[in-house]
């Protein structure tokens, strides 16, 4: 599922850099769920996200995918009718509907708005049926992982143990206004970096290569690596556009690229030997 922010061009670098050793993962900010779907699945998973629309979906998509799935077959590709699902977001009806019917509303939404941000519809033939069978896949992935609808604050403190990994991909710095259904300010960063400060797990954060958050970060024994992915929006405009951007963690990002370093050098050795 396309969404804002989403780490589907990022996923490899992110989960190589995840600690060697943790007990807990929890994902603080889900969005469309690009890591969690990517990485191996683990006994002990939270997925969290402040959008209650979005909670609402997955936990749909868990519980009954094939009721879902009904619901979506039949919705049509029209202006008019995103128009109207639109106005009734809006207006604050969508807590009126019946879980599936609001999940199927929100999932039409995603599917047919440009940009997949919810709000203004794009114009191109995509084929909703072609979705359904990694709905399926997504409510099999799904099963034992808990689905939260917390502030990222209370998520974090909640489930904070010594062996809890926290990854946070939580709205960039200057495009706080680009996500719907969620009040994310300014302010919200800092306490963010103060919360992550006093957790006892490790964490990871992703977030737009800027002066502000490298300012905001600049503290010792906390590392920041700068990262480059394509630019996807540019790229239509500008061959080769590039965007910047930094992880940001409380532990040696490096030790699992290390590992797989040394692992595959090994490798190579033994086939060299038996050839």
């Amino acid at each position: 599922m396309s969404w804002v922010g989403g780490k589907k061009s990022l996923r490899d670098k992110i989960i190589i850099r995840f600690p060697l050793n943790y007990g807990r993962y929890i994902e603080v900010f889900g969005g469309a769920g690009w890591v969690l779907f990517h990485k191996t699945p683990e006994k002990f998973e939270v997925f969290n996200d402040a959008n209650s629309n979005l909670v609402n979906l997955y936990r749909c998509v868990r519980q009954n995918s094939r009721k879902l799935i009904y619901k979506l077959r039949y919705m049509i590709n029209a202006r008019d009718d995103f128009r109207c699902i639109v106005q009734q977001r809006r207006r604050g009806l969508f807590t009126r509907f019946r879980d599936y019917d609001r999940a199927a509303k929100f999932y039409y939404l995603i599917q047919y708005s440009y940009g997949h941000k919810t709000d203004q519809y794009c114009c191109k033939p995509v084929s909703m049926w072609k979705k359904f069978p990694l709905i399926e896949r997504a409510a099999e992935r799904l099963q034992s992982v808990a689905i939260e609808n917390r502030d990222f604050e209370e998520l974090i403190k909640l489930y904070d143990r010594p062996d809890s990994f926290f990854y946070c991909d939580p709205p960039y710095y200057d495009t706080e206004s680009f996500y719907n259904d969620v009040d994310f300010k300014r302010e919200d960063h800092i306490r963010l970096r103060n919360t992550l400060l006093e957790c006892e797990g490790k964490f990871l954060v992703s977030y737009n290569d800027c002066p502000e958050i490298r300012e905001l970060w600049d503290i010792p024994g906390i590392y920041i690596e700068e990262v480059v992915r394509p630019n996807n929006l540019a790229l239509r405009y500008e061959n080769g556009a590039e965007y910047h951007e930094v992880f940001i963690s409380n532990y040696d990002t490096s030790e699992r690229r290390n590992i797989n370093r040394q692992l595959s050098f090994i490798d190579d050795c033994e086939e060299e030997y038996e050839e």
